[in-house]
């Protein structure tokens, strides 16, 4: 009889702290910005009809050595919601609150979990849109979905990237979300605002992407991790 292979024992994830204060390497400002006529529905729709079962252009978010071996995979939707506007696509992101128990205060997408009365992942990211920041699903046009991000806790999460109207009456859950605010897709899209962060932590180098958002009320917003792999994923898909 083959034995059964032994589990791999995940390592203990370090605390990394605050991710604002981890260095930044380097930008990707050698790399050029997507033109205006590829941040336009149209070609979203295209380009994104075009991506199914490609695989995603980053492994995770990061590098935890040995971190989530030993986890079974989890499937997952969030919903990338770009609000039409006059002065061109907006990205809709959530803060969530600081009371939450798993990444509270962090910068998201509105999403989570696949659950067993979930059609697939399309309705995953429209239920759990409804629930955090009260997104009527039927407001929601599917321009496609991006292809699978893997996080390094083993989520499997498809990207659904979703078209909205200028107007938009949304009632955010204050349990968990504790605003919602927009980014242009025009600044995001442009890698010069891609940092790069890296530090090591208890003996385990850690890296992730950065965006450094400054809304013109004056407000501050760090969005890093997945959510800031998943937009430069975009980038990728729409710029090849």
């Amino acid at each position: 009889m083959t034995p059964i292979p032994e589990r791999p024992v995940a390592v203990p994830r370090p605390v990394l702290g605050d991710p604002r204060a981890v260095p930044v390497i380097g930008t990707d400002a050698q790399l050029p910005p997507l033109p205006a006529q590829r941040l336009t529905p149209d070609f979203l729709r295209e380009r994104l009809a075009q991506a199914a079962g490609r695989p995603p252009h980053l492994p995770g978010d990061g590098v935890w050595v040995g971190w989530g071996a030993d986890r079974d995979p989890t499937s997952a939707g969030v919903l990338v919601p770009l609000r039409q506007d006059p002065a061109g696509l907006q990205v809709l992101l959530t803060r969530r609150t600081e009371h939450l128990r798993h990444h509270a205060g962090q910068i998201s997408f509105p999403g989570g979990r696949s659950e067993p009365g979930d059609a697939d992942v399309v309705a995953t990211a429209l239920r759990e849109a409804q629930e955090e920041i009260g997104l009527d699903p039927a407001l929601s046009e599917i321009l496609g979905r991006m292809p699978v991000y893997t996080t390094v806790t083993r989520f499997q999460v498809t990207p659904v990237v979703a078209l909205l109207p200028d107007a938009l009456n949304l009632h955010p859950d204050p349990g968990e979300v504790a605003e919602v605010f927009q980014v242009p897709l025009a600044f995001l899209m442009n890698p010069a605002h891609h940092r790069h962060h890296q530090v090591t932590v208890e003996g385990q180098v850690r890296r992730f992407l950065s965006h450094a958002w400054s809304a013109p009320d004056g407000r501050e917003y760090f969005i890093w991790g997945a959510t800031a792999a998943m937009l430069r994923n975009l980038y990728h898909l729409l710029g090849d």
